[in-house]
């Protein structure tokens, strides 16, 4: 058997971010060389890779999905070990087509190695490509390790696995004038300092999970001489459901546009790398569930969804699906921290639930 964890650490020391994932892409492609597809393809919505088996156009597909982005600091997420266990995956499912089973008679297996995830742009570039839409993709998974549960636990959410988020940038433009008249002019600032008082406002305020973050405020320049004409307020906006992030983002507009008014300010915004909420198909869940017992593995059920964002959720919007979890170890480095590493004990054991789950929809 090949050596995956070798080729995890290869892609660990060499993580490339969004948008720059050529070695992890030729990686891919060259270890799918060695096996049996009975389609690839390259270089989807960017360094995305696609490899498909099965033969009839119309049959049920199932389609599993691994990230392949680093973040500036490196492999900080555990990517490098997704990766890994979607190309376990593959040889799985090509010793499965070896056998000469019926199992690729009635139903295809499609996987997705996706680039650009840490932005939350590679989805949809990869849904653009219209190639996902040729198939008839009835059910779509996914994963994310999660330090702080215990190695190798499944971890289930009925509904959301992660929220809905998007930076929102506001631009309050007054007028400029001398510092010694400010009555002259239109000064954001007081404006600037209540939109904020009001955004704290938001955090559980209406019975649902919203939160809104302040990330950055700027009024003015350093000229002593000039009163404020000019301000931006920066935050990030977080939600359990679409429904409520759609609520919320509302709320923050009618806000900011109602002191605005007020002020006698103009206002332009702009949303900045927004992500839907990861919203799981009950059915999947259960299909998750039950392969997870087979194996057997622990299966922990998570009471709210992750507050961290996943571009997974492009998907789901077109494709029934979910997303799961993976313990990393209770005391593993947290997500994004420096010192985090991807555990190479959950390679296996990840990818013979993924073929499980094939397993259970080839022959349903």
């Amino acid at each position: 058997m090949t050596d995956y964890i070798d080729i995890r650490h290869q892609l660990h020391e060499h993580p490339q971010t969004a948008g720059n994932e050529q070695f992890a892409h030729d990686r891919i492609v060259e270890h799918l060389q060695g096996l049996h597809p009975d389609k690839v393809y390259t270089h989807v919505g960017g360094y995305g890779i696609i490899a498909v088996w099965g033969k009839e156009a119309s049959a049920p597909t199932i389609a599993f999905r691994a990230d392949t982005d680093a973040l500036p600091i490196g492999h900080r997420c555990g990517h490098d070990g997704h990766t890994t266990i979607l190309l376990r995956l593959a040889e799985l499912i090509d010793e499965a087509n070896d056998s000469r089973t019926n199992t690729f008679t009635h139903s295809r297996i499609l996987l997705l190695w996706q680039p650009a995830e840490e932005t939350g742009t590679g989805s949809r570039a990869v849904l653009d490509t219209g190639i996902l839409q040729q198939y008839n993709i009835k059910a779509f998974y996914a994963l994310h390790n999660l330090p702080g549960y215990p190695l190798g636990t499944v971890v289930l959410c009925p509904r959301t696995f992660a929220a809905a988020s998007t930076g929102v940038v506001y631009r309050l433009d007054g007028r400029e004038t001398h510092a010694s008249t400010p009555e002259m002019g239109i000064n954001p600032g007081i404006a600037v300092s209540e939109i904020i008082n009001r955004f704290n406002g938001f955090n559980g305020a209406s019975g649902e999970f919203r939160q809104s973050t302040l990330i950055c405020v700027r009024v003015g320049q350093p000229a002593f001489g000039t009163s404020a004409g000019h301000g931006e307020v920066m935050f990030t906006l977080r939600a359990f459901t679409n429904s409520a992030m759609e609520r919320l983002l509302a709320d923050a507009n009618w806000t900011v546009d109602e002191v605005a008014e007020r002020y006698g300010l103009t206002v332009n915004r702009s949303l900045v790398e927004p992500f839907r909420a990861t919203e799981n198909h009950p059915d999947s869940v259960k299909a998750i569930e039950k392969a997870a017992k087979e194996l057997p593995l622990n299966i922990q059920y998570q009471e709210n969804p992750n507050r961290w964002s996943e571009d997974f959720a492009e998907y789901l919007l077109e494709f029934p699906g979910a997303m799961f979890g993976l313990g990393s170890g209770e005391k593993h480095a947290e997500l994004h921290h420096p010192d985090y590493d991807f555990p190479d004990e959950l390679i296996e054991p990840a990818a013979q639930l993924f073929f499980r789950i094939f397993l259970s929809f080839s022959r349903a």
